[in-house]
């Protein structure tokens, strides 16, 4: 829902896990977020939580007044579990509004 948000404690490193029902491939994982300076994405192809292994780290480009928006292409990449982790901000807190993952 574009109504709601997911905000940060104002610590880091923070980090949220998405979970799939099933590992699937992904092709692209985009984030619209607010005032992230760093961001990894990790994944786990493991039944649970755990394991997981760093696909992509960036430094993300400060936005004054508007949303980040960013992709992330990962070819031949499969998951059952993605972790971002927020590791530094241009702020006390952020927020993130939206992830999306394309793929089968």
């Amino acid at each position: 829902s574009s109504e709601t948000f997911w905000t940060t404690t104002g610590m880091f490193p923070q980090e949220f896990i998405i979970g799939f029902p099933k590992c699937v491939k992904i092709s692209k994982v985009a984030i619209q977020c607010y005032l992230v300076r760093t961001l990894r994405i990790e994944r786990s192809v493991s039944k649970d939580p755990v394991d997981f292994e760093q696909c992509v780290e960036k430094d993300l480009q400060h936005t004054e007044g508007q949303l980040q928006m960013e992709e992330f292409p990962l070819p031949e990449f499969q998951a059952t579990y993605l972790r971002f982790i927020i590791k530094s901000a241009f702020d006390h807190f952020v927020s993130v509004h939206r992830v999306m993952a394309e793929g089968t």
